[in-house]
């Protein structure tokens, strides 16, 4: 199995602390949906706690991965959207539950002015390629 290949920083572009700056892969995409701070009941997790919600976001996210049959290693590009950049050290602690730092993702962060529910802090999407 083929597996993704991360570039932190190619020649000329700054290092990036957090983030690979290019993912590279060959085989199946996947793509899972931003996903949000709910239980499998569809309940808010964690109403004004970015720990919990990042902790159940990324939960989520590794649900949803199994069911099309990858991982966290597949993964070659998370994107977050959040509604105060200060919750990303939680995302980050979150992250590092469940991705190595040798594994790390293409990222993007964005600050949004709100999401769909006002108790949600964040949403966060997967891009992965599943080797073939």
């Amino acid at each position: 199995m083929s597996e993704p290949t991360r570039i932190p920083a190619p020649d000329g572009v700054a290092a990036a602390a957090q983030y690979a700056h290019v993912v590279t892969g060959t085989g199946r995409f996947v793509a899972v949906s931003g996903q949000l701070p709910l239980d499998e009941h569809g309940a808010p997790v964690g109403v004004g706690d970015p720990e919990a919600q990042a902790h159940r976001v990324f939960e989520n996210l590794r649900r949803c991965l199994a069911a099309a049959g990858a991982s966290f290693d597949d993964v070659v590009k998370l994107t977050y959207f959040v509604t105060d950049m200060a919750h990303m050290p939680a995302i980050r602690t979150a992250r590092a539950a469940h991705i190595p730092d040798d594994r790390l993702p293409a990222a993007s962060a964005v600050q949004v002015a709100a999401l769909v529910r006002p108790e949600f802090l964040m949403e966060i999407e997967a891009f992965a390629v599943v080797g073939e």
